[in-house]
């Protein structure tokens, strides 16, 4: 492996710790990412002078492998815990989650994380992949602007499943059919800033039976400025239905909804942003850490495999990391 390039599509989580992984080993690894950053959906979004988390929200840890890289986050100032009041919202009765585990965040954003992995990898960013081809059993890519990036001797893949798939679905049968069996949700995430604390007592809330899955009070997290800041996501189902709607008219639903949930006077937020993510999180994860094809030297990973969210995401890209070096 030592003498090998192995190129990755996609510098999420998954595909951040199975380069910088590889890279300790002194293999050559290059990521080429369609997006202006890294991280993925563990992304943070600038509102003016503020910012707010719009993807992933926090993190818990439960394995040991991953307890041990996030004590070392945690020294390097790269994430703490966030202390926040978390409840649960059920048909307008707020109730307290009787819980003891640690919420964990980037600080002082959840970019952070991302952008802590990438520091010594090479990433070339603003390169979506089109196509993949092969000569002399190795790999070469082709992004949006024509340009060709390898070759690659191993080819990685990180991105949502269904762009995966369309990428190797011409070299792989194997991992085709396992890829398209995997089905994304959307989420609606809208950033609401105010210029004056609202009149709520809890930082975070699951939502039960209401467009909305989830809200949180993004400055109640370590590390974030002092500005008013709210985050709502859309539940599955909701985001589904409405995903081709256009940012505004889904935005303006959902904050409709937000200000039920309260019952009192409206306070209009004096900046509102709306993202849609098309491929939130996976309806069911497959049992497999990663999937790999001997035979063409293409795999792939992600929170889809093994478990769900940033954790099961670093453990899929180590997983797969591991794989490789143990050829």
């Amino acid at each position: 492996m030592k003498h090998k390039n192995v190129g990755i599509v996609g510098a999420g989580i998954a595909g951040l710790v199975c380069a910088d992984r590889l890279r300790r080993e002194g293999i050559s690894v290059t990521i080429l990412e369609k997006s202006r950053g890294v991280g993925g959906r563990s992304a943070t979004r600038r509102l003016d002078e503020t910012s707010c988390d719009h993807g992933a929200q926090y993190f818990t840890v439960s394995d040991p492998l991953f307890d041990e890289r996030v004590a070392e986050w945690r020294n390097q100032g790269v994430v703490d815990i966030w202390q926040g009041r978390i409840v649960v919202i059920d048909s307008g009765v707020v109730r307290d989650l009787n819980e003891t585990r640690e919420r964990l965040v980037g600080t002082p954003g959840m970019n952070s994380i991302g952008k802590h992995l990438a520091q010594n990898l090479y990433v070339r960013n603003n390169a979506e992949i089109k196509r993949i081809e092969r000569s002399n059993e190795q790999w070469f890519l082709i992004d949006d602007a024509s340009q060709t990036h390898g070759p690659f001797d191993v080819l990685l893949c990180t991105a949502p499943p269904i762009q995966t798939g369309q990428l190797f679905k011409e070299w792989s049968q194997q991992l085709a059919v396992q890829l398209d069996s995997i089905e994304m949700f959307p989420c609606w995430s809208v950033m609401l800033r105010f210029d004056s604390r609202l009149p709520v007592d809890f930082d975070g809330a699951f939502v039960n039976g209401s467009p909305l899955s989830w809200i949180a009070r993004n400055n109640s997290k370590p590390g974030r400025g002092p500005s008013e800041c709210w985050l709502l996501h859309g539940s599955a189902e909701w985001s589904a239905e409405h995903v081709e709607r256009e940012p505004e008219v889904a935005g303006s639903a959902l904050i409709d909804e937000f200000w039920k949930l309260f019952g009192g006077e409206l306070v209009y937020p004096s900046s509102v942003t709306c993202h849609r993510w098309r491929y939130s999180r996976p309806r069911e994860v497959l049992p497999e850490r990663y999937l790999f094809d001997d035979q063409t030297q293409i795999g792939c990973a992600g929170d889809w495999c093994g478990g769900p969210k940033i954790e099961g995401a670093f453990l899929s890209g180590n997983a797969l990391a591991t794989r490789l070096l143990e050829k």
